[in-house]
């Protein structure tokens, strides 16, 4: 019996008798919507007052340089909120402070959501690792492999399961990341970018293209969650949206998460000071499994501190812990190519998540993991050091050089709770 087979069973068979008690006793499932913001010592984090300015100072200097309009800054865990500073506005023409409630898009921080959703339905046996997308998308059953060098396709020897979606091993890619090349100008010429379709008719057209390696055979990041969105409508029979609400959002109290924002709620959204962003007040039929959410810092904690704490947030569980280290455990290994991978030796790939050691220079220590947007927003959780760590900023194709960002605020809290 597979793992996954394994997995599927006692899961279904533990929720069935979760929902049993539950309907037994007359209860149901009701989110705690009171806030998830409860400030602790920043000591608790080995971060003193001095370290909290230096933090901020550094924040500030990107704003009053003219990198962002605003950011925000969190430290915490299950105990509450130990760092927590928000400095300049919601845009580069808006007075409104940044704040905990502002509206961000959130891009790839959406496949970490994606990717729970889909162990979720893992556990309930609606779908598998090792089932092939073919099962769901018919497009995927006689992919071709590309010699990128000759423009020769010859068949796929792999067949392309869910797993490799998760992984970033699927052999698919991002055309807008990789448009000099013969592949990702047929992605980019195909339709790869299109909002106005769905995500299914996305997948099928991404299904007739050729793969830029065997699947299961090198990492390489690409529209692979975009794809395993689709999977999931099909699997489940519903949309991605109502989807992530019934298992996600709801049970966290995520109110503020959704693929698009009521134009009642525009006051409320982040804007980068260089570049343009797309309008998220705009519905259309695209629901990007791999870059098209839309949150607040005050939700995002709510997922955050969820995954720190073993899949489960002030009682409601949303995946089991087991499911959970299977997430974060490394797929890479070492018969998968690192030759795209952006970490090159360092740190793994789990399913969905991005895992990096806790200790520089040592990669047998414990990881971290977490991944962020395109737009500036980040995200980490480190169970070894028992905190998660959000930065959410709004920035596009401005210039580089910030006094903090993402990366930088990763690697100064880490030295803030060090020293």
């Amino acid at each position: 019996m597979t793992f996954t087979s394994k997995l599927t069973g006692r899961f279904h068979f533990v929720r069935l008798i979760a929902v049993a008690l539950l309907l037994s006793a007359g209860s149901t499932f009701a989110a705690d919507n009171t806030s998830s913001i409860k400030m602790v010592n920043s000591s608790n984090f080995g971060i003193d007052d001095e370290e909290i300015a230096s933090l901020r100072d550094r924040m500030e200097a990107a704003v009053e340089g003219g990198f962002v309009p605003g950011a925000i800054l969190v430290v915490g865990n299950d105990e509450g909120i130990g760092v927590l500073e928000t400095v300049g506005t919601q845009g580069p023409d808006d007075s409104t402070p940044m704040s905990t409630e502002t509206l961000f898009r959130i891009f790839s921080m959406t496949k970490p959501v994606v990717s729970v959703a889909t162990m979720s339905l893992v556990e309930d046996g609606l779908v598998a690792l090792d089932d092939p997308v073919a099962k769901y998308i018919p497009e995927y059953a006689s992919m071709g492999v590309l010699d990128e060098e000759t423009g020769a396709i010859r068949p796929a020897e792999n067949v392309m399961t869910v797993e490799h979606l998760l992984t970033h091993e699927s052999g698919l890619i991002y055309g807008t990341f990789d448009p000099q090349s013969y592949l990702g100008q047929r992605y980019l010429q195909g339709g790869s970018t299109r909002s106005d379709i769905t995500a299914l008719e996305l997948a099928k057209i991404l299904g007739e293209l050729p793969l830029r390696f065997e699947p299961g055979t090198a990492w390489h990041y690409s529209r692979s969650t975009d794809v395993l969105g689709a999977v999931l409508e099909v699997a489940a029979g519903q949309p991605l949206d109502e989807l992530l609400k019934e298992r996600i959002f709801d049970p966290l109290g995520m109110g503020d998460t959704s693929f698009y924002i009521a134009p009642s709620e525009a006051d409320r959204i982040a804007e980068p000071a260089h570049g343009d962003m797309a309008n998220n007040l705009e519905k259309r039929p695209m629901l990007s499994g791999g870059g098209g959410l839309n949150s607040t810092t005050e939700d995002y904690i709510r997922f955050a501190n969820m995954l720190l704490n073993g899949g489960v947030y002030r009682g409601e569980r949303i995946i089991g812990e087991s499911t959970l280290d299977l997430m974060t455990s490394k797929y890479i290994g070492d018969s998968v190519s690192r030759e795209y991978f952006f970490y090159g030796n360092r740190g793994d790939w789990g399913l969905g998540f991005n895992l990096q050691p806790t200790e520089p220079g040592n990669s047998d220590s414990p990881h971290n993991f977490g991944w962020f947007g395109i737009g500036g927003t980040d995200f980490i959780v480190d169970p070894a050091n028992d905190f998660f760590m959000l930065y959410m900023v709004q920035f596009r194709n401005g210039p580089r050089g910030a006094p903090m960002d993402r990366a930088q605020a990763q690697a100064a809290v880490y030295e803030a709770m060090q020293d």
